[in-house]
């Protein structure tokens, strides 16, 4: 078969949930023709992604949370007012969707949470005209599943989260929910509960107890609580990844602190080795360090990590907060308790996955 892979370019999660699943897919003889990923104007696609994922990659504009103070936490309303005035660039964007479709003829869209393409499959209908029918793969749809309990005020909170999946799964012939632990589907939506997809490197990597604390920030403006938390506990070794597009690849702030640009191996390393984990609440990251068994803090940056970080912490992965405290990710080191059965889930990925999309 033939797929076209659309990506949401922030973060970094699902530029490797795309990585690992073409990997699966080339495995049982299949191609990806393209990826298009859709990105704000202030992200960059990791070179990594660009590497490793073997098609054309084409990026395009598509709605994304607005950084507002100190580049921390996205401003909801600002990030709305935001989207609602490009309408002509987005417009282009689902033309560029149009042409790779009709260009390239794929057998099977899969939609990796990305809203543009959601909004195609409702304008063009390819999967009625062409017969092109959309997959789509994410953590949030497990907010759609009505096996999945949250409490009224998580339901509120969790609103746009879930309108926003129903906007990127429109028209879907199948949602697979990626989940920390196995439960019931539901079929009547369409909806599957389905293993993270974790990087094939993850396996091949022996974890180890190192003396330092390992952290990724997505936004930059963190990085000066880092530091004060640093100024005052300089004796705790820190090695902490960002995306900031003009950083060098690794920046010793002093012989205790180094802060490296994101790189996929370099980033996993440093993880396997570590004492323990602080990030910005990515699903991926915190999916790899419960599998490397690493206690982890976790800042969420907006609603859908706010949603990883409250799911992931059902499955024992950390604790959540509202900053880079470090002192509570050290308190937290001797009472971790992380899910058990959390490797021989992800170990079903590939099977799964070729029975609900090949």
């Amino acid at each position: 078969m033939r797929f076209l892979f659309t990506v949401q370019g922030e973060g970094r999660g699902h530029y490797t949930q795309a990585l690992s699943l073409a990997a699966i897919l080339r495995k049982q003889g299949h191609e990806v023709v393209a990826v298009l990923v859709g990105k704000s104007d202030n992200r960059e696609i990791p070179p990594f992604f660009a590497q490793k994922i073997g098609a054309p990659v084409t990026a395009f504009s598509s709605p994304n949370f607005t950084s507002f103070y100190k580049q921390k936490r996205p401003n909801i309303l600002m990030s709305v007012a935001t989207n609602f005035s490009r309408p002509f660039i987005f417009r282009k964007s689902l033309q560029l969707i149009r042409h790779a479709i009709e260009e390239h003829r794929p057998d099977k869209v899969i939609n990796f949470y990305e809203m543009i393409t959601g909004m195609a499959y409702g304008i063009y209908r390819f999967d009625k005209k062409m017969g092109v029918e959309m997959i789509c793969v994410a953590h949030q749809y497990i907010l759609l599943n009505p096996n999945y309990k949250t409490s009224p005020e998580q339901d509120v909170k969790y609103y746009f989260l879930r309108m926003l999946s129903r906007i990127t799964s429109n028209r879907a012939s199948r949602i697979l929910a990626l989940s920390f632990r196995d439960m019931p589907g539901a079929p009547a939506k369409r909806i599957v509960t389905v293993p993270p997809l974790l990087r094939p490197e993850l396996f091949h990597i022996r974890p180890a107890e190192g003396d330092y604390i390992h952290g990724y920030m997505l936004n930059a403006g963190y990085y000066d609580e880092i530091v004060r938390w640093h100024e005052r506990h300089p004796g705790v070794p820190l090695r902490f990844f960002w995306d900031k597009s003009d950083a060098p690849e690794e920046l010793p702030v002093d012989d205790r602190f180094t802060l490296f640009r994101l790189h996929d191996e370099k980033f996993l390393t440093s993880m396997a080795g570590c004492r323990a984990y602080a990030t910005t609440s990515g699903f991926e990251s915190l999916c790899e360090a419960l599998y490397f068994r690493k206690p982890t803090l976790m800042i969420p940056v907006h609603v859908e990590q706010e949603f990883n970080a409250y799911d992931a912490a059902l499955s024992g992965v950390g604790i959540a907060g509202k900053r880079f405290d470090l002192d509570r990710l050290i308190d937290f080191i001797p009472g971790y308790a992380p899910d058990e059965g959390f490797r021989d889930w992800v170990l079903q990925a590939e099977t799964r996955f070729v029975k609900e999309i090949c």
